[in-house]
């Protein structure tokens, strides 16, 4: 029997979903003939209950939210963080620098009261999660190189070194010598430094490495003229819930 697989989606844009699609072809057909997809809100209407593998998309922010994702995590043998706001609360948890109440009244008025709403958290701090699709989006050949692994049993082999090496490779000119600010020094590559060499800087999407140089980056700051915090403006954009207790389990 193929493995089951299923895609859920929590608060995010399903963007991640949407560019899992995004395979050529012959890749594509190589998945579906690898799997039998049972839950995907976004390609089919008919659902099952009964599923292998777990990818979750979006960021945790409601109460009702929880018991949900708990729900999943006992049913699948395997779940996957896929995308930011899964791997790391994402842009989302920009809101919990705010009261929660206030948040609401700022957003919805004198509807406020029809809206729940508590602060965003990524999926590991309520599960336990078995394997990670970085990126906003992730890449397609990470998504596809992943499903691979967890198809032969295998843990991938995925990036844990800055964006800068992936810079260099690239023949960048780096962020910091062009008079702007970046958080390639400190963030977990493997986009193959797409918005560098698109001319702009790393956004830190793919989240930290595992033990990060902060006196690297710190001296980095130095040498240019610039602050903590500045850089953490960039930083706070993917990677708030960091420093957020709240975020944790």
């Amino acid at each position: 029997m193929k493995p089951r697989v299923a895609f859920f989606d929590f608060t995010s844009c399903e963007g991640c979903q949407l560019d899992a699609l995004n395979l050529e072809p012959a890749e594509l057909l190589d998945l579906l003939g690898a799997v039998d997809i049972v839950n995907f809100r976004e390609v089919k209407t008919d659902r099952s209950e009964e599923y292998d593998i777990a990818f979750i998309e979006g960021s945790i922010t409601r109460e009702s939210e929880i018991a949900r994702l708990q729900d999943m995590r006992e049913k699948a043998k395997v779940l996957v963080a896929l995308g930011a706001c899964a791997c790391t609360g994402g842009v989302n948890c920009l809101k919990n620098a705010y009261e929660t109440e206030d948040l609401l009244k700022g957003v919805y008025g004198e509807c406020a009261g029809y809206y729940n709403s508590i602060p965003a958290r990524p999926v590991n701090a309520v599960v336990t999660v078995d394997a990670y699709i970085r990126g906003c989006p992730p890449t397609t050949a990470e998504f596809v190189k992943v499903v691979k692994a967890m198809l032969l049993g295998k843990k991938p082999d995925l990036p844990n070194y800055p964006v800068c090496t992936e810079c260099r490779q690239a023949g960048n000119v780096c962020v910091f010598q062009r008079g702007g600010t970046c958080i390639g020094p400190v963030t977990r590559a493997g986009c193959d430094a797409l918005c560098v060499s698109a001319g702009r800087f790393c956004w830190g999407c793919r989240g930290l490495v595992d033990d990060p140089n902060t006196g690297s980056e710190k001296d980095v700051l130095t040498r240019y003229g610039l602050t903590v915090d500045q850089i953490l403006e960039h930083f706070r954009i993917y990677n708030s819930c960091s420093e957020a207790s709240q975020c944790q389990k």
